[in-house]
């Protein structure tokens, strides 16, 4: 039995722990059945040329896990932004931590997806949003579909807009040999509400993990989101993240994405534009180093007029890793006064460094303003050479180069404190001490 058949005969014992009464099961079903006929994707599929999952379907998992009360605040203690008041949803090994988590239903509802799955109040926010952005063509999207159990679940009423982020961390025990982790997370920002969220997946120790994570996140008018992930895992670990987001008019959404560490970190993410004057931004540093593969896939289908996206995605590879940028803007044929602008920019520090790009504009409307780009090279020898005149050793100097070409995402990012805590990162896979701070 190959691990894709394993998946399709473990639904039986999947469906002893849900409410089958519940109206998403039958989402949970129709999804099976999508994903039994499209199967795992592969490099024939064009959005996945560069990147294969052969390797890793070829293996073993467990489906499931029971809680693990061993895991103390201690041992996680190092990943949370811990100089950051915030809330806390802590899931271990897929199983949520009510120990490590800090939640709340006090004018807004910061808690867990399962919770919302079992209690009536929230039916009709279930019904109105789940899985409603999700394609139907994402095989992944909707293997995690038919497994939806388990995950993050934020409501934000009309109006709010909480002072504390919210934090959702995954985390990864090794206690089993191998597992395959699919959690699910419902974002919701109701009118004129603000939001902040950070995201990290995080193995504890080395062992075969693999995360099939879907985050469905819905802007409605006039809502402010800033969304940060933090992708530092270990090498022996592979996140799939499938991100899909809904803006209704005068929304603004932002997505950051550091991917600092993990054996392959595949990210989907999908801007649809519901309403006018939309804002999106989508930002990402990729420092990559040993046999790592990073493949970001993006998507803003601008659907409606006088709306703006910004992208820019900078990378920098070393040893044998292997870069992967798949961008694609659409403009709609009614969605004139669109300005939207992406740009790629990659460094490779070493010669057996890869990097695949591939910036895509389909445009059918002819009021806009778009453009793209791509960028693939090296560090300026003569930047370089002129640092080292100045007494800086070449290692520092190659550090300061490549902080400078990666700071102005840095600049949009809100939080002080996360910028610090970004900041640490980066020095910490160049193997420098910056001597600064931001």
């Amino acid at each position: 039995m190959n691990f894709q058949e394993k998946l399709l005969d473990s639904f039986i014992a999947f469906e002893q722990d849900v409410d089958l009464l519940n109206p998403i099961h039958s989402d949970r079903k129709e999804a099976l059945k999508r994903f039994e006929k499209q199967g795992f994707p592969s490099k024939k599929d064009e959005s996945w040329k560069y990147t294969s999952l052969k390797s890793i379907i070829q293996k073993d998992y467990s489906l499931s896990s029971k809680p693990n009360k061993s895991v103390e605040l201690r041992d996680v203690k190092e990943f949370f932004l811990n100089d950051l008041d915030s809330f806390k949803i802590v899931f271990i090994d897929g199983v949520y931590s009510p120990f490590l988590s800090k939640t709340t239903h006090d004018g807004m509802d910061i808690c867990v997806l399962s919770a919302a799955l079992s209690k009536g109040k929230y039916d009709s926010t279930i019904k109105n949003y789940f899985n409603r952005t999700v394609p139907k063509d994402e095989s992944l999207a909707s293997l995690n579909t038919s497994y939806t159990k388990e995950g993050a679940y934020i409501y934000i009423p009309k109006g709010v807009c909480p002072e504390d982020p919210v934090q959702i961390m995954h985390f990864s025990t090794g206690n089993q040999k191998s597992i395959w982790l699919q959690p699910r997370n419902l974002i919701i920002a109701d009118k004129n509400a603000k939001v902040e969220i950070i995201e990290r997946h995080q193995s504890l120790k080395e062992h075969a993990v693999v995360t099939n994570s879907l985050t469905e996140i819905y802007a409605e008018k006039n809502s402010f989101i800033d969304y940060y992930k933090i992708q530092n895992d270990l090498d022996s670990s592979t996140l799939i993240d499938n991100t899909f987001i809904s803006q209704e008019r005068d929304s603004n959404v932002s997505v950051h994405t550091f991917s600092f560490g993990g054996k392959l970190i595949r990210n989907n993410l999908n801007f649809y534009h519901k309403g006018e004057n939309i804002q999106s931004t989508l930002k990402g540093i990729t420092i990559l180093e040993s046999n790592q593969h990073v493949d970001h896939n993006t998507l803003v289908n601008h659907a409606q007029p006088n709306c703006e996206s910004h992208q820019d995605y900078k990378g920098i590879f070393s040893d044998r890793s292997v870069g992967v940028f798949n961008g694609k803007i659409m403009v709609d044929k009614i969605a004139q006064k669109t300005n939207a602008f992406q740009q790629n920019n990659n460094i490779l520090i070493d010669n057996k460094a890869k990097v695949n790009s591939k910036p895509q504009l389909e445009i059918f409307a002819d009021d806009v303003k778009c453009s793209h780009g791509c960028t693939i090279g090296q560090l300026d020898k003569e930047a370089l050479f002129y640092l080292k005149t100045r007494g800086i050793p070449e290692k520092e100097a190659k550090a300061l180069l490549t902080y400078a070409f990666a700071n102005n995402i840095l600049e949009s990012v809100k939080t002080p404190n996360l910028k610090r805590r970004i900041n640490s990162l980066i020095a910490s896979k160049l193997g420098v001490n910056l001597g600064f701070d931001l």
